[in-house]
């Protein structure tokens, strides 16, 4: 499983990749209705970090909401996931949403955190008071992951809860389902195979299948067992024919031999595997020509011995 910050971090591209999906799942009770008139706007991390000066912040995703026409006044949230419960401060979540109101000079913010693992109880609320006076009060929207069934989820036509899917409740003879119906909706709601690509990872990597599991899955879902092989094919011969045309620009335009023969290593260790020495003699001494000429044959080349003539 992926340590704290790669967590902080793939949040961070789900809600950037998905803000209108991202708001409807985890802050509903504020967005679960916005038009798509609204316009959702990442604020740059930069803008804040100078002025708040807290790390513990800085993977945090500020989304701007504008109504047109000014039919309501502009809303602030701002997302947290927190992997830690433990880790999570009220404190410093007030103090953020305090500095964030003044910066922005509105009231209008609304702070949402997104609870990965809850195996502890945390603190919802924050009263500052006295016997004569209440002074100031401050709570927040939350979601706790794991602990919505997700069952309930498998038909859902959002797409951050489809794909959030194996971090919900489920019984371990429901693994392979899980995973199914997120990688389901993820090929269903998504269109661009790009994405497509980027978020099979995360699913992957929170789902972490074992060996037995995958074949489980294959057998069970061929189809879509399908769609992501040809979507590993295109992805490797999109690769091999970019790093084809980086690596003559480089050899023939900087006439740079290394950065040729590092780039064609690259290309023939993506479609071949492993490369054997004679073969990385052959490319060690090579001219620049001959390198050129390998990149250009790499695509119809079946083997390697085709391509480079091992030496005798």
């Amino acid at each position: 499983m992926a340590n704290r910050t790669s967590h902080d971090q793939n949040f961070k591209n789900l809600i950037l990749d998905y803000p209108r999906e991202a708001l409807a799942f985890f802050a509903s009770e504020e967005a679960g209705d916005l038009l798509p008139s609204v316009k959702v706007t990442p604020i740059r991390q930069e803008q804040l970090k100078e002025r708040l000066g807290d790390r513990f912040h800085e993977l945090d995703v500020p989304l701007l909401v504008e109504w047109p026409n000014g039919q309501r006044e502009a809303l602030l949230f701002t997302l947290e996931e927190e992997t830690d419960p433990g880790r999570f401060s009220i404190h410093r979540l007030a103090h953020y949403t305090l500095h964030l109101s003044e910066l922005f000079d509105t009231e209008r913010v609304v702070p949402v955190v997104i609870f990965l693992n809850s195996n502890k109880k945390v603190v919802e609320s924050l009263h500052i008071r006295s016997e004569r006076h209440s002074y100031l009060q401050f709570h927040y929207l939350h979601t706790h992951l794991n602990k919505l069934p997700a069952n309930q989820y498998f038909s859902s036509q959002n797409i951050v809860a489809r794909l959030n899917l194996p971090n919900m409740e489920w019984a371990e003879k429901d693994k392979i389902d899980v995973y199914a119906n997120a990688i389901q909706g993820l090929f269903s709601l998504e269109p661009s195979i790009e994405k497509q690509l980027k978020y099979i990872d995360f699913v992957d990597i929170y789902s972490d299948l074992s060996t037995d599991e995958r074949k489980a899955y294959q057998r069970r879902y061929p189809q879509e067992e399908s769609k992501m092989a040809g979507l590993a094919e295109r992805l490797r011969t999109e690769g091999i024919q970019q790093g084809m045309q980086q690596g003559m620009q480089q050899g023939m335009q900087q006439g740079r031999q290394h950065e040729a023969q590092n780039m064609l290593r690259k290309l023939l260790m993506l479609k071949f595997g492993e490369l054997p020495s004679w073969a990385d003699t052959q490319i060690e001494t090579a001219s620049i020509e001959q390198l050129e000429n390998w990149m250009e044959g790499i695509l119809s080349a079946n083997t390697l011995e085709a391509l480079i003539e091992p030496i005798q």
